[in-house]
């Protein structure tokens, strides 16, 4: 970790050094509406907060400047920006050849303006057309070009604007995975792209908390509550403009319907805006009781109004990549954003051609609540971009050199060249101890933070929230990009739900508990729960002997005996979530009593605990030492001490040994019998002592048909929280779980 912030420093004072020890970066930020501020804003505000390295001139352009659309160039100025320039350079008309004029005014005056701030770098963001006109001025004047969040795919003409701003662009800066892949297949070089997430996030991610009951009242009333009220954001599809002004018309003929408060933007000035504001006033929305139409809404606001309604409808990429920050529900309509990745919130109608279709997804959608998603965003992407900047090194050639195929591996990289690796967060909750871990997905270890378990269910809440946070902050600092949070835990789990039904006796307190929501809503990230058998199987499944093993069952032998089983490559959870439970085959009808309550099981003898009281017998009689063993006065009796005995020649240790094997084996021929596996794994810390005595009883109990069957000790070290972590892996990788 030392090494590589002293090799990132180094790297920042060579350029520096190449560039002139006195010169700034001089960065001219160009902004052309409100969507593209949201994003641009937060790099503005941390380039202005280096003003040791940085010098920014801000340029205002496009739809800012225009009062129909909420002058929105006043919320920079709040902002406490110094606005260099502004360019009036909208021709008003609201159809394709307005758009293309509009482009043609852009490029008219811009020249003169960048001859006068002579930038170094510029950063343009997105796809819109006035973006298109700055990156043609840029690249023509010669002045490096930093294009944010270039490689999507959406609708619409957005994409061939997009991607034509890419080929003029010297450096990327990319929000997801699939974006980075994109830019590489456009032979962009691979060592100018930062896979960094989409700025806003930074934002966003911390914006739920704050006070939001006033923002809510004075955009919708002082009667609406959370959760309860809609927000419609919609624009015009350029390719298709009579379709998207009819669609437009059936959504608002839907929320008439629904008769939910809904807050609707206008849309932005694309073509065939100037038609939907005529639809919203023909149907009277601007003085509809249960509507309010405003024209912007200041992004500190927009935020929280998202963050707590009930649903979001339209086509504004808004709702298929921010909204999905906070879990609120999504209707996205039309074509407008083919292509997007989205979260599991969005729901999308392709062909919204009824208002019967609209407002069915508004029932199926209204009021629900989804986990986080984090597929644009961690909420570092200010910083690996100011990062990005300091290393560019002006004497290099400014002639943009293309990597034509074969192209290199799609790998990503961050500005210095350190493979950020996508990881999750593992999260074992065992009987004394509670270990977080970041988790690659190699299934490497990266970084393992371990306290003791806490009592009580407040303060144990409180501690998996803390050491989460911390995990997840120093994620960044080792180069991990979290994918999400797995959960392994004794008990009954719901996965589906990421409930704790009810637990064992060596957790308290730990019953009816909902894991996800409280984890999902601090971390900003899906959530993943399960029962610390099944998560051992998931980690044979993806790490371990069970890789590519169609068939198999996982055993734990620990302080309890717990399980997994693995039919036709997926875990088996049963109808009541109570599938494995291993440990509780019953193996004699008078046998010892067990935790669970019953008589017999193979946890009363086999496990960690059950050898703990045989040993504490022996102890009690003066029967466990032998020659070679010594304890302490103040030393607890363990199931080590029985072991021990046994290997220096004790009978009668050897004895419970013996028993606790046979035990074991007739509970694997029992699941041999009924679920036939061609692999059976034994983990745990007491599985190399079990191993020959299991395999003995099958050889001498099973039936033929199945004593073929392979047993073998697994060499994973952390089943249990690569278990966890295999929850989250498999999922984002786009496995079946």
């Amino acid at each position: 970790e030392v090494y590589f912030k002293n090799l990132s420093k180094q790297k920042q004072k060579e350029v520096m050094e190449k560039n002139g020890n006195n010169h700034k970066l001089r960065v001219c930020v160009a902004t052309c509406n409100r969507a593209d501020y949201s994003k641009l804003a937060p790099i503005m505000f941390g380039i202005k907060a280096e003003p040791q390295f940085f010098e920014l001139d801000v340029v205002v352009l496009g739809s800012h400047l225009i009062d129909d659309y909420g002058n929105t160039y006043r919320m920079i100025e709040q902002d406490d920006f110094d606005i260099h320039t502004r360019l009036h350079t909208i021709v008003r008309g609201e159809d394709e050849a307005a758009m293309v004029e509009s482009v043609g005014l852009a490029l008219v005056k811009l020249p003169d303006v960048l001859n006068r701030l002579k930038p170094d770098i510029m950063i343009v963001h997105g796809d819109r057309f006035d973006a298109l006109a700055l990156a043609t001025s840029a690249a023509l004047m010669n002045i490096r070009i930093l294009h944010i969040e270039g490689g999507e795919v959406s609708g619409t003409i957005d994409d061939s604007i997009r991607h034509a701003i890419t080929k003029l662009a010297h450096y990327h800066v990319c929000c997801t995975r699939s974006a980075e892949q994109h830019l590489i297949a456009m032979c962009e070089d691979h060592d100018r792209i930062l896979l960094a997430g989409c700025p806003s996030y930074d934002k966003l991610l911390s914006a739920k908390n704050k006070d939001y009951m006033s923002i809510i009242s004075m955009w919708l009333g002082e009667d609406v509550k959370t959760r309860d009220y809609i927000v419609a954001l919609q624009h015009p599809v350029t390719t298709d403009i009579k379709h998207s002004i009819k669609m437009f018309e059936l959504t608002l003929d839907a929320l008439i319907s629904f008769n939910k408060r809904t807050l609707v933007l206008f849309p932005n000035v694309d073509a065939g805006s100037k038609e939907m504001v005529r639809v919203m006033r023909k149907k009277g929305i601007e003085h509809h009781p249960n509507f309010r139409a405003v024209k912007h809404v200041p992004f500190d606001q927009f935020i929280q109004l998202v963050a707590h309604a009930g649903c979001m409808i339209g086509n504004s990429s808004c709702g298929v990549r921010e909204v999905g920050a906070f879990g609120t529900p999504v209707i996205n309509l039309g074509t407008r954003q083919t292509g997007r990745e989205t979260g599991e919130n969005v729901l999308h109608v392709r062909d919204a051609d009824t208002q019967d279709k609209i407002l069915h997804a508004l029932q199926l959608q209204f009021g629900k609540q989804y986990p986080c998603s984090k597929i644009y965003g961690d909420g570092n992407a200010v910083p690996r971009i100011l990062k990005f900047l300091k290393s560019i090194d002006l004497k290099e050639p400014l002639q943009k050199k293309f990597c034509f195929p074969p192209v290199k591996d799609n790998i990503s990289q961050d500005i210095d060249h350190i493979l950020e690796t996508q990881s999750a967060l593992a999260v074992d909750l065992g009987g004394t101890n509670l270990r977080v871990a970041i988790v690659s997905m190699k299934g490497e270890i990266v970084k393992k933070y371990t306290q003791l378990n806490p009592k009580t269910y407040e303060d144990r809440l409180a501690l998996i929230l803390k050491m989460c946070v911390e995990a997840a902050s120093e994620a960044v600092n080792v180069n991990c990009r979290i994918l999400g949070v797995g959960i392994s835990t004794g008990g009954r789990v719901n996965p589906r739900e990421g409930i704790v039904l009810h637990s064992t006796k060596l957790i308290q307190e730990w019953s009816s508990v909902d894991l996800r929501t409280p984890v999902s809503d601090a971390l900003h990230l899906p959530v993943w729960v399960d029962n610390d058998g099944n998560c051992a199987a998931l980690a044979e499944r993806k790490f371990g002997h069970g890789k590519g093993i169609e068939n198999f069952v996982t055993l734990i032998t620990g302080t309890g005996i717990g399980g997994g089983i693995v039919h036709q490559h997926e875990l088996i959870h049963g109808s009541s979530f109570c599938a494995a439970e291993l440990g509780h085959i019953v193996v004699s009808l008078d046998g010892p009593e067990c935790l669970c309550g019953s008589q017999g099981c193979i946890e009363a003898y086999a496990s960690g605990i059950a050898l703990q009281r045989e040993a504490k017998k022996l102890h009690d009689d003066d029967l466990l030492l032998v020659e070679g063993m010594s304890m302490k006065e103040e030393e607890i009796v363990s199931a080590a001490h029985l072991i021990q005995a046994a290997k220096l020649g004790n009978t009668k240790a050897e004895s419970i040994l013996r028993t606790a094997g046979t035990a074991l084996g007739l509970g694997v021929v029992n699941i041999l019998h009924t679920v036939n596996p061609s692999l059976v794994i034994l983990s745990g810390v007491l599985a190399n002592h079990y191993v020959n005595a299991v395999k003995d009883v099958i050889s001498r109990q099973a039936l033929s048909s199945v004593k073929t069957v392979d047993v073998v000790v697994s060499n994973l070290a952390d089943p249990a929280l690569l278990g966890a972590a295999s929850l989250v892996l498999d999922y984002t990788t786009r496995r079946i779980y």
